[in-house]
């Protein structure tokens, strides 16, 4: 049990460094974020050790959320890697003691560029929160392994800080849905931010009929397109109807042939319909309520536009 009460104990001692962390944010944290809204160029993420890997989880983090990032690691800017740094980027170096001897090394080299440098460090007044144009305090009470050498709590505390800076960079800048899904295509953020307008099926693909049209041909369509619907729209193309297969079956039941009747006699007008902009998770939930296979896309002028299949939502996996 004594290993499961140092799991506890570690857990609330970050928990004690991420709340003095939070208190100590104020006047620094906002100067470097208008100084990160103001880049021009890149944001350069830079560190060693395992404030390296924190530096490098903060770069990935701004790339994704808007802030073109890149992670340097701080003996290598040294040995080559200066070359990749413009005037217009801006570096944060990471660094809990501020006395890291590739960190204090650099220091030199990015003033003689002139580039603006924010520390993130436990330690104000050291080598690096000295020299920093602006100096964000990570400070902690302590570590939480016996011997108080490993980072634990430290490291904790600065990825919530670069983790504060993505977000309120996002505020700032009006960060949307829309600019989100630029930056995950891929992976399961991807699927889930998935537009209706990259599933559904359009032009030639579409099953249309007018309302005057006989039910024959209405069939024949049905069948060439093979989504068990079609959609009916006017003589000036705006939707106002859909047929499908339930509809078809009814009529059937109802009067015994369709071969007589005309599109508009059969369809079910005003049909469910979704915008190309939403979410095809919302066109699943939509599907699965309404217990339909298919949605009909209409553009802002009531024209048919596209048509949504179950099955299309089946290939991206989203249930």
């Amino acid at each position: 049990m004594k290993e499961l009460e140092a799991g506890k104990e570690t857990i609330k001692i970050e928990e004690e460094g991420l709340k003095k962390v939070r208190e100590n944010l104020g006047e620094k944290f906002q100067k470097a974020l208008e100084a990160i809204a103001g880049c021009k160029g890149r944001v350069i993420l830079t560190g060693v050790g395992k404030s390296g890997l924190i530096a490098r989880k903060i770069s990935a983090t701004l790339s994704s959320t808007g802030t073109p990032s890149i992670f340097i690691h701080a003996a290598d800017a040294v040995h080559g890697d200066l070359g990749m740094i413009k005037k217009e980027d801006i570096i944060i170096a990471v660094s809990y003691s501020g006395e890291t001897e590739e960190i204090t090394r650099l220091i030199y080299f990015i003033k003689r560029l002139g580039l603006n440098l924010i520390a993130i460090t436990g330690d104000i007044n050291s080598s690096l929160g000295r020299n920093a144009d602006v100096t964000i305090n990570a400070g902690v009470s302590r570590e939480a392994s016996p011997f108080g050498l490993v980072p634990t709590a430290s490291t904790t505390a600065t990825l919530a800080i670069g983790d504060a800076l993505a977000i309120a960079l996002m505020v700032k800048r009006g960060f949307k849905m829309d600019d989100f899904a630029k930056y995950h295509p891929g992976g399961a953020i991807g699927k889930k931010l998935m537009k209706v307008k990259n599933l559904m099926h359009s032009g030639e693909e579409l099953p249309v009929v007018f309302k005057k049209d006989p039910m024959g041909k209405v069939i024949k369509i049905m069948n060439e397109k093979g989504f068990g619907t079609s959609a009916v729209v006017s003589e000036r193309g705006h939707l106002v109807g859909i047929i499908t297969d339930g509809d078809l079956r009814r009529a059937l039941l109802r009067s015994g042939s369709l071969i007589q009747k005309k599109a508009g006699e059969i369809m079910t007008p005003n049909p469910i319909t979704i915008d190309e902009e939403e979410l095809a998770a919302k066109a699943l939930r939509i599907m699965e309520e309404r217990k339909i296979t298919c949605l009909l896309v209409p553009d802002k002028g009531g024209r048919l536009k596209g048509l949504l299949h179950l099955h299309d939502l089946w290939r991206t996996e989203l249930f």
